[in-house]
């Protein structure tokens, strides 16, 4: 049923029911902007830290990342968005930490092998107050808010547990490993095709 609701409303047909699909039942019924913004858009605007690094991010994650802020908020979890999009060259950068630069290995992905240099990827951070908690039994909790909303998350990973990650697989990459995924977002990067298209 949420299929055939998206395809009639000209969103993306994933069969669930996110931000996206309800900032166009909105559009549709109501017909009228939030604060000049498109509805998928404003449904939530978060804290101003977490905003600029939605703003890395593509169109069809935006909306999604603000849920998640505004969902873990309601079960009482203060988070933020820390991390989005990397260049590749921010990617090796980070790559060459506690290998060939100074520093803690924090990536196993050298540039065009993770999900944050195409902008479906963000970290998050759990707070206290202004205290960031790199770890806390409260990602957990967050992993499966995000789940909820249709991201992939790091927590449930085989080889590299990320609890922080969250990422939103396109459509077209439904059926295939993490890898082959990687190898067609660096085919579409380099020929600027679209990512969700």
């Amino acid at each position: 049923m949420i299929a055939a609701v998206q395809q009639e409303l000209g969103v993306e047909v994933d069969g669930k029911a996110g931000p996206q699909t309800w900032g166009a039942i909105y559009e549709r019924l109501v017909k009228k902007e939030i604060d000049g913004q498109k509805p998928c858009d404003a449904l939530a605007l978060v804290d101003s830290r977490s905003e600029k690094v939605i703003a890395t991010l593509l169109p069809e994650v935006r909306p999604i990342a603000r849920m998640l802020v505004q969902k873990a908020s309601a079960a009482g979890i203060a988070i933020k968005i820390i991390s989005g999009l990397r260049t590749y060259e921010e990617q090796n950068a980070l790559y060459a930490q506690g290998r060939s630069a100074p520093g803690n290995i924090v990536t196993n992905a050298r540039g065009g092998y993770s999900n944050h240099n195409f902008g479906i990827a963000f970290d998050v951070g759990v707070f206290e107050g202004n205290r960031y908690l790199p770890d806390s039994p409260k990602y957990k909790a967050v992993g499966a808010l995000g789940v909820d909303l249709g991201l992939e998350w790091g927590g449930s990973w085989k080889t590299i547990v990320d609890q922080p990650h969250f990422q939103l697989r396109p459509t077209w990459a439904a059926g295939i490993t993490e890898k082959q995924m990687l190898a067609e977002l660096r085919s579409r990067h380099d020929s600027g095709q679209p990512v969700f298209a």
